[in-house]
């Protein structure tokens, strides 16, 4: 009953397959290979249009490193408080930017509030040089709390940094559940609402290591393979991540696997939601489930052999001095089995 994060799942076999398949022989380096070649083809169609694509090895280089390609001096990005980049990342943001700050900005259940967004963004006057200057918003798809940007509340969002002449990023690790979760195309999801750059995660989701950035405008990444040189992400033998994307992307495998992620998670809530033990925090939409449980019956669980963690409560969520949060993430690998044995110890 493992449901501490989809990153402790392994690789999905096609994806070993994969690895194994272009292990032997020779192929050129830095990103030059005829996969890699391929595979960044592949990324147009799944787009429908022509894009930038770079690999990069972790979610938080792909953050980091989007945000240094739109750096400006006195450089800030607007990001939801309870964002990714804010709690999880260690400070890279700032590291690869050379001292970007990140500025948070309020709104229900994790996604930005556009009202908010306007009235922060109104804080930087253009004029008032010690207050730096604004380079980007940043949002998440999926959500930190597992929740989804409606299309339309992206489109607006994406208006208001336009507006500034501000790029909008989406930090997008968990990219393909949102996918499965509301039946929209990557294109439509992306850059048809107005996003600029995508970090497009798929190591939680069966690969073994493999994100990327996408840039919609490839004009605007001329300077990116210096950045991600200078980042220390140009890896040489690039042929093993393109590997990974290749058979992710094969047949809709990706989305695939994030819907048996998302169909798992529906598991648990029904199960949260008929619980005499524990009660559903907030409504989810795709692998994250948030629930609020007395301590004692958390201690219960995890002596039982369920493993989850423990969670900080969002600002502003009242949690009784009793009770705590918690998170329960399902991925491709996640079984019937283990989803019911947890329900039943709720029941």
């Amino acid at each position: 009953m493992i449901f501490a994060s989809d990153n402790w799942s392994g690789a999905h076999p096609a994806i070993t397959r994969s690895l194994a398949d272009n292990a032997s022989g020779m192929a050129a380096a830095y990103g030059t290979s005829a996969l890699d070649k391929a595979v960044e083809a592949r990324f147009n169609d799944l787009f429908e249009r022509e894009v930038a694509v770079f690999f990069v090895g972790t979610g938080t280089a792909a953050n980091s490193l989007s945000f240094a390609a739109v750096n400006r001096p006195g450089g800030v990005v607007l990001c939801h408080r309870e964002a990714h980049v804010v709690e999880d990342e260690c400070g890279a943001p700032e590291f690869f930017t050379h001292g970007a700050r990140l500025h948070p900005v309020d709104g229900p259940d994790g996604r930005m509030d556009v009202a908010n967004l306007k009235a922060e963004l109104g804080r930087f006057n253009p004029g008032f040089v010690h207050a730096g200057q604004p380079m980007a918003v940043s949002i998440s798809q999926t959500t930190e709390v597992g929740t989804l940007y409606a299309a339309e509340e992206i489109d607006a969002i994406a208006a208001v940094a336009h507006g500034r002449g501000l790029a909008l990023h989406m930090d997008g690790a968990r990219f393909a559940n949102a996918l499965a979760a509301t039946g929209a195309t990557p294109a439509e999801m992306s850059w048809r609402r107005g996003v600029d750059i995508l970090s497009f995660g798929a190591t939680k989701n069966g690969c073994w290591c493999a994100e990327a950035v996408v840039f919609f405008d490839p004009a605007k990444a001329e300077q990116f393979p210096y950045i991600r040189k200078r980042g220390a992400q140009l890896f040489s033998k690039t042929r093993f991540v393109a590997a990974q994307f290749e058979a992710y992307l094969q047949d809709g495998l990706w989305l695939e696997l994030a819907g048996h992620a998302n169909a798992m998670a529906d598991r648990l809530r029904e199960g949260l939601a008929a619980s005499r033990h524990a009660r559903p925090a907030w409504t989810t939409r795709a692998n994250e489930v948030f629930a609020v449980v007395e301590r004692a019956t958390a201690r219960q669980l995890k002596e039982k052999g369920a493993v989850f963690y423990d969670w900080n409560a969002p600002h502003g969520m009242p949690v009784a001095e009793n009770e705590q949060l918690i998170r329960l993430v399902t991925s491709w690998s996640t079984a019937v089995e283990d989803v019911d044995r947890f329900c039943a110890l709720i029941a």
